[in-house]
């Protein structure tokens, strides 16, 4: 099986092209967006060497029928997906925040309180939670969102004071990032899962919010397995989830959590397999369909064809 790792397309009208971390996102004339879900994985903010198959299908794929599924509460950027690691859209504005939204003490948040912190983002988490415990509410912790290194924490009070979002926008990002999360929970939960954290990026265009990039896939996105779940939390055990977690877990028990002077381990191919088996796990659980494994012998010019084929056509 290969995996897609790199990228170098021209497309027919391409303007510029910016390398994501997984996905490359080719700027067409007319405000034509193609993103490009590679295979390749990142955690802590560093790719790792190995890409895994399929995984940029399911990332496409999920977050097309999650776009789908939510453009009744706002509007997004997908048109199309001609391809099964390709998404086409309109071209929007940034808005340099990461709405982050948490149901669930988990991942980081569930990292800075056993340090002792009871304040994330500014905003309060109860004493007395133990790790995966549910908040009484979700909590937004949003991000600055960085073109390069890390993501950094920052709070509502500092995004309103330092005008980085204007604040009759910002309230419209935390209504519509309640709306989703809502909506994501709603929909794990007729799958027998527990939508426990995720992340929504917008966009602006024409002076209208926009829900751009993905949503509500493993790579943005924890979920628990909803059987199991309270009697897990009463004995102290771990939870059964499907989430990039594992991999960042194996990463830590490897030596490497993207500090200075660590050094990347390389993933085994067995390990490549059970994270690419995972990926497809997360796929058939959140959608309820099968999944259907794209051609793999030349992923380049699979993708090559069927977008030159809808831009031909469109």
């Amino acid at each position: 099986m290969e995996a897609l790792t790199n990228s170098s397309f021209t497309f027919r009208g391409q303007k510029s092209v910016y390398n994501g971390k997984v996905r490359d996102v080719y700027h067409l004339e007319n405000d034509v967006l193609v993103m490009v879900a590679s295979d390749r994985i990142s955690a802590f903010d560093h790719i790792l060497p190995k890409g895994i198959p399929f995984k940029g299908q399911v990332l496409n794929q999920v977050a097309t029928m999650f776009l789908n599924a939510t453009e009744d509460i706002v509007p997004n950027w997908l048109v199309a997906t001609p391809d099964e690691n390709v998404a086409v859209g309109k071209a929007c504005e940034p808005i340099r925040v990461e709405m982050v939204i948490r149901g669930y003490l988990a991942g980081h948040a569930a990292r800075e309180y056993k340090l002792g912190k009871r304040i994330l983002c500014g905003v309060n988490m109860p004493e007395g939670m133990k790790e995966n415990d549910k908040f009484p509410e979700p909590i937004i912790t949003p991000a600055t969102k960085a073109d390069e290194g890390h993501d950094e924490d920052i709070s509502r009070e500092a995004i309103l004071a330092q005008n980085i979002v204007p604040k009759d926008i910002y309230e419209k990002l935390e209504m519509y990032t309640r709306q989703l999360f809502e909506r994501g929970t709603q929909m794990a939960a007729k799958q027998g899962l527990i939508l426990v954290d995720t992340k929504y990026e917008f966009g602006l265009l024409n002076g209208e919010i926009i829900l751009i990039d993905e949503i509500h896939t493993p790579d943005s996105s924890r979920y628990f397995y909803a059987d199991g779940y309270a009697q897990r939390q009463l004995d102290n055990l771990p939870q059964k989830q499907l989430s990039k977690e594992f991999v960042r877990q194996w990463l830590i028990e490897n030596g490497f959590q993207g500090l200075e002077g660590q050094e990347m381990p390389i993933m085994p191919d067995e390990f490549v397999k059970i994270v690419s088996d995972r990926y497809i796990e997360l796929y058939e659980k959140i959608t309820g369909n099968a999944f259907q494994r794209a051609e793999t012998k030349d992923i380049p010019k699979r993708i090559t064809q069927n977008l030159e084929q809808y831009l031909s056509n469109s």
